[in-house]
């Protein structure tokens, strides 16, 4: 007589199952990051760090019997600086973040003018095709000129 099992395995590991629902649950939170608030945030934290670290050195200097005015003057320091500093540190964060832009996208273009001009060089249609645009942009300019 002839007996069959039926065994079920299942066809996802337990872990993997696991590991996929965090990283879609990862993304579905990046999706919403704001990386200017993000950099003001992080600017903000080290400009206030500063502060505190300032603070605390010229309470080291007072005598203990100052200690808590000392420490009340550090959390005033520490509270007045974010609420001073947060949207100066937000725009300066987001004016880097403008200018790097601004700057590697000049980077990459003189980068690709410089290739196409050593092209130019070994490949005489080339030259005649940047001529030609060259010309046709001192046309315009005259033409606007005037």
């Amino acid at each position: 007589m002839t007996s069959f099992a039926h065994v079920h395995y299942p066809s996802e590991h337990p872990g993997v199952v696991r590991a996929e629902r965090a990283a879609q649950s990862l993304k579905q939170a990046a999706h919403g990051f704001n990386a200017t608030r993000a950099s003001a945030s992080l600017l903000l934290a080290a400009i206030v760090a500063a502060l505190l670290v300032v603070a605390s050195q010229v309470i080291d200097t007072w005598t203990e019997g100052h200690l808590l005015a000392a420490w009340i003057v550090m959390w005033a320091v520490a509270f007045a600086s974010l609420a001073l500093l947060a949207t100066p540190a937000k725009r300066a964060s987001a004016a880097l973040r403008v200018g790097l832009r601004r700057w590697n996208a000049a980077r990459k273009q003189a980068a690709e003018d410089a290739q196409l001009w050593q092209l130019a060089l070994t490949d005489a249609r080339v030259m005649a095709d940047i001529s030609r645009a060259m010309s046709a942009d001192a046309v315009r300019d005259i033409k606007a000129y005037y």
